[in-house]
């Protein structure tokens, strides 16, 4: 790779802040104020109408259609001209009885309509610019394609809180798609420093990258891992000569999809069952589970294939290094081994 982040071209940081949708969208919530808003007021156009021998009009005398509608709109909106005003008890009475109560709420709805669009609006944006600046221990989406959604439903399905979920992507129906299933979402280019200083990249839990290409996947690994050291990265890469460089450009995990199809095939091609237990294992779906987790306190000493868990020890990473169940090092479990154990997923879900 011939770019590098220190390479980039530094231009002033203007922050964004996150986007989150909201359960009830803006257009409906427009329409149902307005319908309701005209809905009243046509009752009491109605109401009026009936009742218009009650009604006295000092310019001519009579009432017509328009009237009724031109006393209702000044009534409703408490302009009060004294133009048209009721003179039976009758409508004196419904005057006070329907159309004030009508009025209070018309005026309650446009009242309600201003905070929402204008108050809670740009309370929502505080606050949620509020939540962008103190993310931490939050998953990072960056691409939001095939393989980048796939991953979200999984992490979601693992009961993962969408809220803690961070989708970057340059598309605006990707973004929209991450936004619909709760996601927070920043639309922005996932290689370029300041949008990944803006969504806590340095504090985050994990960063998936899935960028649709090779080279943009392994460019963005590498300004990730300038801007966050130690933070796990895991990236797809589709072609078996780029998976050196990805690790090379500090990826912790490489997943190769076209590989693992082939992994896939090669087993069925041995038994039957093998790639169906493969998927099982890879999938929330299935009865089984492959985790990574700590050793824990009361497992120091004891050897692979006694957990406390009670799940099946596969393997252990010691200062770096993985080590299988038949080696001599996972006879003894140490403090700080990290375990990779196959559990059955109503034991995970439990746990």
């Amino acid at each position: 790779m011939s770019r590098r982040p220190s390479d980039k071209l530094k231009m002033p940081h203007i922050f964004r802040p996150l986007k989150r949708a909201s359960k009830w969208p803006i257009w409906a919530d427009v329409i149902t104020r307005l319908g309701v808003a005209f809905s009243l007021i046509a009752i009491v156009v109605l109401v009026h109408w009936v009742d218009r021998a009650g009604l006295k009009d000092s310019h001519d005398g009579q009432i017509s259609f328009l009237d009724v509608v031109y006393f209702t709109m000044i009534s409703v909106t408490t302009t009060g001209f004294g133009d048209i005003a009721p003179v039976s008890d009758r409508s004196r009475l419904i005057e006070a009885v329907i159309v004030t109560p009508i009025r209070i709420m018309v005026l309650f709805i446009f009242v309600g309509t201003a905070y929402n669009f204008v108050l809670k609006r740009t309370w929502e944006k505080w606050r949620m610019a509020r939540i962008q600046a103190k993310l931490t221990d939050h998953y990072v989406v960056l691409g939001y394609g095939t393989s980048g959604a796939e991953a979200v439903r999984e992490l979601i399905a693992r009961g993962t809180d969408p809220a803690c979920i961070v989708v970057i992507d340059q598309s605006g129906p990707r973004i929209q798609a991450a936004e619909a299933v709760g996601c927070n979402v920043l639309q922005g280019d996932a290689s370029n420093d300041d949008t990944l200083i803006d969504v806590q990249i340095a504090k985050a839990h994990t960063v998936l990258v899935s960028a649709g290409r090779d080279d943009s996947s392994i460019l963005i690994v590498l300004t990730v891992r300038h801007l966050a050291p130690n933070v796990p990265i895991s990236v797809v890469i589709r072609a078996q000569d780029n998976e050196l460089l990805a690790r090379q450009a500090g990826a912790a995990n490489v997943i190769n999809p076209v590989s693992f199809t082939g992994l896939l095939l090669a087993g069925s091609a041995q038994g039957e069952h093998v790639a169906d237990y493969m998927a099982d294992l890879a999938a929330i779906g299935g009865k089984v589970q492959l985790r990574e987790r700590p050793v824990r306190g009361e497992e120091i000493g004891k050897s692979l294939d006694q957990l406390a868990s009670g799940g099946r020890g596969l393997r252990i990473y010691r200062g770096g290094k993985p080590y299988g169940f038949w080696e001599d090092e996972a006879s003894k479990l140490q403090a700080g081994d990290m375990i990779v154990e196959v559990v059955n997923s109503e034991t995970c879900e439990a746990d």
